[in-house]
Parts: C-alpha cells; sequence; structure tokens
C-alpha cells in the first residue's frame, strides 16, 4: 500500500464538477492498494498517518499531529500510484489490486481513519476526479506499508 501525503490549507474533489468531498486544514492522501495487500497494511498506515507528526508548532516546528491540531484526511483511491514504468513507455498496472479488492481496502482505510476520531473526506472511488488542493509548506510525503 502506497499514500502520497500532503498537508494542506484546503482540498476538495470534483465529480462531474460537482464537490464530492472537501476539507480544510488537514491531509489530503492518495491512496494505492496493491494486489497483496492485507488488513494489516491499513492498520499501519492508518496508525502512522493519525499519529506523525507534519504540522508546526509555535516554534515552527513540525511537532504536531492531526489531531493535536484539529486537522481533517481527504482520502483518494490513487491505482496509478502502482504503476511500474521500468519498460517501455506506457506504465503497467499488474501490481495494482483488483477493483473490487481495492475498493474494500480503501474502505477498510477510511473507516479505521474515522474509528480514531478523525474527521475524512473521500473521493470517488473509479470515478474520474478533479483534486484541488493548497499544498501547506509545501510538505509531501511518501509512505509504503512495506518496504
Amino acid at each position: 500500500m502506497i499514500v502520497v501525503l500532503q498537508r494542506v490549507r484546503r482540498a476538495r474533489v470534483l465529480v462531474d464538477e460537482k464537490v464530492v468531498g472537501a476539507i480544510e486544514r488537514g491531509l489530503l492522501l492518495l491512496l494505492g492498494v496493491a494486489g497483496d495487500d492485507t488488513i494489516e497494511d491499513v492498520d499501519y498506515l492508518v496508525r502512522k498517518i493519525s499519529g506523525l507528526r507534519v504540522f508546526e508548532d509555535d516554534a515552527g516546528k513540525m511537532n504536531l499531529s492531526l489531531s493535536q491540531v484539529g486537522g481533517a484526511v481527504l482520502v483518494v483511491s490513487q491505482f496509478t500510484l502502482l504503476a511500474d514504468c521500468r519498460k517501455g513507455r506506457r506504465p503497467a498496472f499488474g501490481q495494482a489490486a483488483a477493483p473490487e479488492r481495492a475498493l474494500e481496502l480503501y474502505q477498510e482505510f477510511v473507516r479505521r481513519l474515522q474509528e480514531r476520531g478523525i474527521e475524512t473526506a473521500q473521493g470517488s472511488f473509479r470515478s474520474h476526479m478533479l483534486v484541488q488542493l493548497e499544498n501547506d509548506g509545501p510538505v509531501t510525503l511518501l509512505l509504503q506499508s512495506r518496504s
């Protein structure tokens, strides 16, 4: 499982010119699910993200977590994070999970964030989305559930 995490001042997802998910201060998470990912991968990333200290304290140091700043999360499914571009010119997506399994783990990821009391908005699974964000910092991190 791969997550591109961006600290944002605001972010939103539009489908057919309608907002389907939006947050103010918090984290935009682009989530890629691999074919061999399990609930353990979900658990690891939810724990890591919910405790990650990426927000600045009064001294300007990244010392505060999402819950400490009252931030929200916007989760957007992004199978293209699993692209293999090593051969040829067209990305191959053989490592990405089948849509049914990806949806199951995506929904579980969202549910477990919500269980931790994190306000969570979502994109629209398997839809063409426009993602708009104001990256704060900019702070962008790549997290993987496995090395």
